[in-house]
């Protein structure tokens, strides 16, 4: 009986483990399997996969255009050609202070008449203004003096000669009359010297002194007005006007430091106006700056312009092309073998197989040769299309 206890025991507990087996183990057993065959097909998947480092490169299929029949589009070769380097700079025109003459009044007073103004033009010789003043009354009776008493030691002179002659006087009293009538001389010439100073004839003496332009010109500073105070102080005077002569001006010009080595006195110019759309001034450097601007870095230079027709009016804004010494070699090719599309430039070059690659380039100015200067993209010697325009066209009506 024990013994048949003992057996159904054992196979209650072999019940119990099988069904714990089936209820928990197996579960977990299909949970790592799935695991693990989703690992390795993770892992064939990778495996299967291009490397990370591997790019795609695409072909700029938009740089090339094919055409039919490419042997209407004519080539031509670019050459190299010597160019004179060329630097531009900005600048205002300026009067030549070599040629500014202030008007200046000797005699101090009132300007009772003003005869020109600001930007007038004037000549030579003519009347400016007419000035009141105290110092021609003053300087006027100063020679009348002057008259009077050489009149009278030139009398005592020819009495004293006389009495010389006869014996009645010594020598040392005609010495005397001789020098008295060399100093009254001198007086009236200093009164004499005077008046013309002030501008007033001593045969015809006037109520006020007239000033009269000293050269001809344009009045470009007016530091009087008429009823105004007129004449040198002890304090200096920049005179009552200016006169400039703009038959030769100054354009000053701002030179960055990095560009002062190409920079030298005696150098050509070209100078262009605003005002004169495709007009050239010619124009020699005469200065270079001694200080830079602390803020800029740059430097004054002062190109001198002849100015016969007075077209350059002071204050205008001007462009200025410094021309280098030294010709360099420089890539051409004919304006029409230059695309201009969205603001760049560009050229064709034969890529075989009726293609041509479009290539960007940098220009420069127009050449002498009706021939434009390639600064970059472009090699000397290369062949391009002649007419870049024209394969555009053809290209996108394809």
């Amino acid at each position: 009986m024990n013994m048949t206890l003992e057996k159904q025991n054992n196979q209650d507990y072999l019940g119990q483990r099988s069904t714990y087996l089936r209820r928990v183990v197996a579960p977990f057993l299909l949970l790592v399997l799935s695991l693990s065959g989703c690992k390795h097909e993770a892992g064939s998947t990778s495996a299967e996969a291009p490397p990370s480092s591997m790019q795609v490169e695409e072909t700029g299929g938009s740089d090339v255009v094919h055409v039919e029949r490419a042997g209407r589009f004519p080539l031509v070769q670019s050459v190299s050609q010597d160019v004179r380097s060329a630097l531009k700079v900005t600048g205002t025109v300026n009067p030549d202070v070599s040629r500014e003459i202030p008007v200046l009044s000797l005699a101090n007073g009132r300007v009772v008449a003003l005869h020109v103004g600001l930007g007038d033009s004037v000549h030579k010789g003519e009347l400016l203004m007419e000035v009141q003043s105290p110092d021609v009354s003053t300087a006027f009776n100063a020679y009348l003096k002057a008259v009077n008493d050489e009149h009278l030691t030139a009398v005592t002179l020819d009495r004293d000669k006389l009495l010389y002659d006869k014996g009645a006087i010594p020598k040392s009293q005609l010495d005397a009359a001789q020098d008295g009538e060399d100093d009254a001389k001198a007086g009236l010439t200093a009164s004499e010297q005077q008046l013309k100073i002030l501008g007033v004839d001593r045969n015809h003496p006037g109520e006020t002194v007239k000033i009269y332009a000293p050269a001809s010109g344009v009045i470009i500073a007016q530091n009087v007005t008429a009823a105004g105070a007129a004449g040198i102080s002890y304090v200096g005077s920049t005179g009552s006007l200016t006169i400039a002569d703009l038959s030769h001006v100054w354009v000053i010009c701002d030179v960055y430091e990095n560009d002062l080595a190409g920079v030298h006195l005696g150098q050509h110019a070209d100078i262009q106006l605003n005002a004169f759309p495709g007009k050239v001034f010619s124009g020699t450097i005469s200065d270079i700056g001694a200080q830079l601007d602390p803020s800029l870095r740059t430097a004054k230079v002062r190109i001198q312009v002849e100015n016969p027709e007075k077209l350059l009016r002071l204050g205008m804004f001007a462009t200025g092309t410094l021309q280098g010494s030294r010709p360099e070699q420089e890539t051409a090719v004919p304006p029409a073998a230059v695309l201009q599309l969205h603001d760049r430039s560009y050229v064709f070059e034969p890529a075989g197989d009726g293609s041509f690659k479009r290539v960007q380039v940098k220009t420069g100015p127009t050449l002498p040769g009706n021939m434009v200067e390639i600064d970059a993209g472009l090699g000397a010697g290369q062949q391009v299309v002649g007419n870049a325009l024209d394969l555009e066209n053809t290209a996108d009506q394809q």
